[in-house]
């Protein structure tokens, strides 16, 4: 039970789903009467196996490739397979601890929520489908946003919230179809200083990584695999983006500063889980 509340994801659900199957286990006959289950059209549970890495790097290569385009997925998935190699060669195949953290937190570096990838999501059929599984009857879809480019600061400089109609929708798929403008001399959102940070942030990491390769031992895997979990911190928009973005680089400092350090080169580390 502790451990679905620090996992902090649907946690009453959870919660109720784990009791309910605790009960099925010890007496399934008294959950099927309490559920009104129908034995006869029961569903047969499927237990699909854990994503392989290649599993995870080629779902993120297909959606980069949506998110921007096939140029830009490939790009990801260079680096990521640079950093394969150089693991593999520092420790063997024994371990792909780094490759797994790069994979995924270059994606969620490249894969940023800016206005074009909002857009995209909100114009995507899956968003329509969804909300009109959960909806019946007629009603109206309202946005609450606060575009850089538009909305007001209070008295703190935080950007405040706006209430948006409908007509959100019209405006969403046309800006979907403007992605391609997304980091170019065109890209009017890309000047805001949280958008050029965030994609600051994509070089940086690779810098930071690429700079680990060449020193890699079995010795520093796990601190190198932390350094490049840095991002895994960076959440959130706005003002609470910029706070724990400057709680990762002193983190990331730290962590450098261990890989750097004589114990890192001789001697392992030992790391609380």
């Amino acid at each position: 039970m502790r451990a679905i509340e620090l996992n902090g994801v649907s946690v009453d659900f959870n919660k109720q789903a784990f009791i309910w199957g605790r009960n099925a286990a010890h007496d399934w006959a008294a959950v099927a009467r309490l559920a009104k289950v129908d034995e006869s059209a029961a569903q047969v549970i499927e237990f699909k196996r854990s994503p392989s890495l290649d599993d995870v790097i080629a779902a993120r290569v297909d959606y980069l490739t949506k998110y921007q385009n096939a140029a830009y997925a490939q790009q990801y998935r260079d680096f990521v397979e640079q950093v394969r190699d150089a693991e593999r060669k520092a420790v063997g195949d024994k371990s792909h601890k780094l490759t797994s953290a790069v994979a995924h937190y270059l994606y969620k570096l490249m894969a940023y929520k800016d206005e074009y990838e909002v857009a995209r999501l909100h114009a995507d059929t899956a968003f329509k489908a969804k909300i009109e599984g959960m909806f019946e009857g007629d009603y109206k879809i309202k946005f609450h946003l606060a575009p850089p480019l538009l909305a007001k600061r209070d008295a703190e400089g935080h950007l405040v919230k706006k209430e948006f109609g409908p007509w959100m929708m019209k405006a969403f798929g046309l800006l979907a179809k403007m992605k391609g403008l997304r980091g170019t001399a065109l890209d009017v959102f890309g000047y805001t200083e949280e958008r050029r940070t965030e994609r600051a942030l994509i070089g940086q990491y690779r810098q930071t990584v690429s700079a680990l390769l060449p020193r890699l031992t079995p010795d520093n895997l796990a601190v190198a695999a932390a350094i490049a979990s840095i991002p895994d911190g960076i959440r959130g928009f706005g003002h609470v983006k910029e706070r724990h973005l400057k709680a990762a680089r002193e983190k990331e400092a730290a962590l450098l500063k261990e890989f750097d350090a004589p114990a890192a080169k001789g001697t392992t580390t030992a790391h609380a889980a």
